[in-house]
């Protein structure tokens, strides 16, 4: 089985990489390398022991996506490609939809024309927007906050809808909530670029004195300690969910929407913490405005996840935070640094 990993060269494309890899998969990597760099790739060459098929492209490109299709036979789509940042989406909506709804649809218009009807979909938790309650199940109210979410939650309609017009298509969508750490050995981490819009990585370049201190965005929501509550996955726990989308998606009937995250909410301050301890690193910090679009709680209710893709999320916090320190603190630039 052929995988095309759209998006490939970034933060959870190169984990998934290398879950793909360990589960026996043939696959190709393609990426506009916009906001990520091709030596993450080599990176992941050399912990796989393996030569990676990768392609330059942007999905927007309907010629250099139909030449990989041309060039490869692909069974099977892992849609990542796209922008990602809550606060830039506000700024930058049009740069949204374009990246992430009209590359979508190209993507998905030749996978139509070459017969290839399987997608597993990065979509997001930002679709629940401001949760009644938590844990948040999969059935809840959308009540999208800002335009990456809303950008996602297009794409999963779009899904939708092609599913009722060919129901060929087998379709998953995972809606992830906040992906954090690094693979174990150090080699491959988050690497955004300018300054940080999530937490984990801010934390990270602050740790390492990148940063004079964390800005914490608000500090008097209605949580334990007044900051902001999230349920933190590690990237290799998720990238496993991929694996497991694709064992189930040949038996899906419609389109099947899964959350992949803990269960488990923590507050800013007990990342901070947690990441303290990880670091044995003091890490100051300033309690800020809130940002337009965030929200006080988000954390999964993961039991469809466990039930349907037996699938579940193994690494905790504190480990999330060491691998993220080792991946930091060996890396102090990202992948500027000669590895």
């Amino acid at each position: 089985m052929n995988i095309l990993v759209t998006g490939g060269s970034g933060y959870i494309g190169t984990h998934t990489l290398i879950a793909l890899d360990e589960a026996g998969y043939n696959f190709i990597a393609c990426d506009n390398l916009s906001n990520s760099s091709k030596e993450s790739i080599i990176r992941v060459e050399k912990i796989i022991n393996k030569k990676i098929s990768f392609e330059k492209c942007d999905i927007r490109n309907r010629d250099e996506v139909k030449n990989i299709f041309l060039k490869y036979k692909i069974d099977a789509v892992i849609h990542f490609a796209g922008l990602k940042a809550v606060g830039e989406s506000i700024g930058k909506p049009l740069e949204y939809y374009d990246n992430n709804v009209h590359g979508s649809l190209i993507l998905l218009s030749v996978m139509n024309e070459f017969n290839c009807k399987k997608i597993v979909f990065s979509s997001s938790a930002t679709v629940y927007g401001d949760p009644i309650t938590t844990p948040i199940k999969e059935n809840f109210d959308i009540n999208i906050t800002n335009p990456y979410g809303r950008s996602k939650f297009f794409v999963e309609e779009i899904l939708k809808d092609l599913h009722i017009s060919d129901n060929e298509f087998k379709i998953i969508i995972l809606r992830y909530f906040n992906p954090v750490g690094a693979h174990d050995s150090g080699t491959i981490g988050e690497d955004p670029n300018g300054i940080p819009n999530n937490l984990m990585p801010f934390i990270a370049q602050t740790a390492i004195g990148k940063r004079k201190f964390l800005s914490i965005f608000g500090g008097d929501y209605d949580t334990k300690d007044g900051t902001g509550v999230r349920d933190y996955i590690h990237v290799v726990d998720l990238a496993n969910g991929h694996i497991k989308a694709l064992e189930k998606i040949a038996d899906v009937k419609k389109p099947l929407i899964v959350n992949l995250g803990t269960g488990i909410g923590y507050s800013v301050l007990e990342v901070l913490r947690a990441y303290e301890k990880a670091s044995s690193k003091k890490i100051p910090y300033k309690i800020v405005d809130r940002r337009q679009g965030d929200i006080a709680k988000c954390f999964a209710d993961p039991s469809l996840a466990k039930n349907i893709l037996n699938w579940e999320a193994k690494k905790t916090i504190e480990d999330m935070c060491i691998d993220s320190w080792k991946w930091q603190s060996m890396n102090p630039n990202g992948y500027k640094n000669i590895f």
